[in-house]
């Protein structure tokens, strides 16, 4: 069975940073494609940012470009979101998601972790 669960959610204020985390069971995350997501009260869930495989690299959505970074720890089986310079706009509760080994669609889902920008 597997298992992601997703923590390092808090307040911080605007221009600070963040570093959630999200470790897994049942899956090894070099073999997926990992991702995450956030979603605002009262707007639709959207993609943050994803890594691939090993030796495949990461994207990113527009509005977190140059702030947010996504790594791996293959040893600890965690993937990791760095977010720097938040933003009030990057409030949400923030998911991550892993896909099958070998695919690419997001089959597996953690809970999520509020994450609140002050300004």
């Amino acid at each position: 069975q597997v298992q992601l669960v997703a923590s390092g959610g808090g307040l911080v204020q605007a221009g600070g940073s963040l570093r959630l985390s999200c470790a897994a069971s049942g899956l090894t995350f070099s073999s997926s494609r990992t991702g995450w997501f956030r979603q605002a009260p009262g707007k639709e869930r959207e993609f943050v940012g994803a890594i691939g495989r090993i030796l495949i690299g990461t994207n990113y959505a527009d509005s977190v470009k140059g702030r947010f970074t996504i790594s791996r720890d293959n040893a600890k089986n965690t993937v990791y979101l760095h977010m720097n310079n938040l933003k009030p706009e990057d409030t949400a509760v923030y998911f991550c998601a892993a896909s099958r080994a070998m695919t690419t669609d997001f089959a597996y889902w953690g809970q999520g972790t509020q994450v609140t920008v002050s300004s």
